[in-house]
């Protein structure tokens, strides 16, 4: 593929801020196909980029620099499955809803759910080592691969991994999985299924306050349950789900509503439902719906997963970030968000995996505006930092990418970032796979790292 027309379809991700036109494209249909590309990239000195469905956060998909990009949109094959080993594989392309689709009726399902999961493919999902609602009890990506067939840079086709959950010898499966797609090309994926749960309900916990919303998913994880899910929404985010869906899903005066999830046995669930509802009640909960059938949990879940679709239909554009913080501070670095967003004039929704603190506000302007982009990268930096200095992180799920690489020398040392090159090197030697992502370049981090030294914050944003 080479019109500039049909190239135009791949010049952005999900971030929407940021556009690279690649120069030329190929779509291939399987595992050899993908070989015979990366070896003439290999004889010819080429860069590529690999890209699945382009629903990814953080720039990883961009053909920032000339490089042929490699789409694995059309390998959406299910290739086996597995009911009494419960795996399935599939090719890159496969989105993650299908999935679970492909197993449902015979009792399983596959638990990493991204909010993106009827677009995602699982490619991608293993590209970013992506998360979702479920990572709180069934953890991410990473957790729920088992094996991998890779296309390496000089087109070599190898095996990552293996059938059983613990392999011995080097954990080149664990290594490959969220390096964003500097190692190479996942072209077949073993993934591990799950028996669907006897029981399942959702609890919906709405508070005068987002601390008490956050006392309560303290509580509650302080008592010993380990919810499916714990999801917190905003005022903001609850009236702009509310207004898209024409009717009170959430209370629309309530300042954070709870989202809760549990399943297992019926007895263990419906124990699990009282305790949370009064530890929710003692937290201030102002009251607690219950959500047992199909229907009524699916409705609840309805305005979480709706929510960036909400706010992009208040907003002409929105930057999204995932930091991840301890629980014990998410009340004060909410605040401090709050305050960075009138500092710069700019509203900021959040919306969040609050069981392991992943954060993901929602920077909302008109780029119209002059000069406002520049001014929601300085936000979205120093929320960022505020997550870093909390003893979080700057990613909990969307990757590194382009969008953060500046900002990986807050996390990590001079060694450690070596450390991690010399890794990318033994798999790609010339550092053709993904150009110039991940990692911080003297280059391209010179302008950004000048401008985050000279971020004035309020004295009162202080989160240690």
């Amino acid at each position: 593929m080479s019109k500039a027309q049909d190239l135009l379809t791949y010049n952005c991700d999900g971030l929407t801020m940021d556009r690279h036109q690649p120069p030329l494209a190929v779509l291939p249909e399987n595992s050899q196909q993908v070989s015979a590309v990366l070896k003439l990239c290999h004889q010819l000195g080429v860069p590529f980029v690999a890209r699945g469905s382009g629903t990814g956060l953080s720039g990883g998909a961009l053909v920032e620099q000339p490089a042929l990009l490699v789409i694995t949109s059309r390998m959406r094959q299910v290739l086996s499955v597995d009911l009494a080993n419960q795996c399935i594989t599939v090719q890159p392309g496969v989105i993650n809803s299908w999935v679970t689709r492909a197993v449902s009726g015979d009792g399983f399902y596959f638990a990493p759910d991204p909010s993106s999961q009827v677009a995602c493919s699982v490619g991608g999902n293993v590209a970013e080592n992506s998360g979702g609602v479920h990572c709180l009890k069934y953890g991410v990506t990473s957790n729920h691969v088992l094996e991998l067939e890779v296309v390496l840079p000089d087109g070599t086709i190898t095996t990552l991994g293996g059938p059983l959950a613990e392999m011995p010898g080097l954990d080149l499966r664990g290594v490959f999985i969220g390096s964003e797609g500097t190692l190479g090309i996942a072209t077949a994926i073993t993934l591990r299924l799950l028996r669907q749960p006897e029981s399942v309900a959702v609890l919906l916990a709405d508070f005068c306050s987002m601390e008490a919303a956050g006392e309560a998913v303290r509580a509650v994880t302080a008592a010993g349950v380990l919810p499916a899910g714990m999801e917190i929404m905003d005022n903001l985010t609850i009236r702009a789900v509310d207004l898209m869906l024409d009717q009170e899903l959430y209370p629309v005066d309530a300042a954070a509503a709870l989202l809760i999830e549990l399943d297992g046995s019926s007895r263990e669930v419906e124990m699990s439902m009282d305790l949370c509802s009064e530890l929710c009640l003692q937290a201030g909960a102002r009251s607690v719906q219950r959500a047992t059938s199909g229907q009524d949990r699916a409705r609840l879940w309805l305005g979480r997963k709706s929510a960036i679709s909400a706010l992009g239909r208040l907003y002409p554009n929105y930057y999204l970030q995932d930091g991840v913080v301890p629980r014990s501070a998410l009340p004060k670095v909410l605040a401090a968000i709050d305050l960075l967003s009138k500092q710069y004039k700019l509203p900021v929704a959040n919306v969040f995996h609050a069981g392991d603190g992943n954060l993901h506000p929602l920077i909302l302007y008109n780029q119209a505006e002059l000069d406002v982009k520049g001014k929601v990268k300085d936000l979205a930096a120093a929320i960022l930092r505020l997550c870093v200095d909390a003893g979080g992180s700057i990613s909990g799920e969307h990757g590194i990418g382009s969008d953060k690489r500046c900002f990986l020398d807050w996390m990590f040392n001079p060694a450690d970032l070596e450390t991690m090159q010399l890794v990318r090197k033994a798999f790609d030697p010339e550092q053709r796979a993904n150009p110039g992502k991940l990692f911080p370049t003297p280059a391209g981090c010179a302008e950004s790292s000048r401008r985050l030294q000279h971020l004035d914050l309020p004295a009162d944003v202080v989160v240690i």
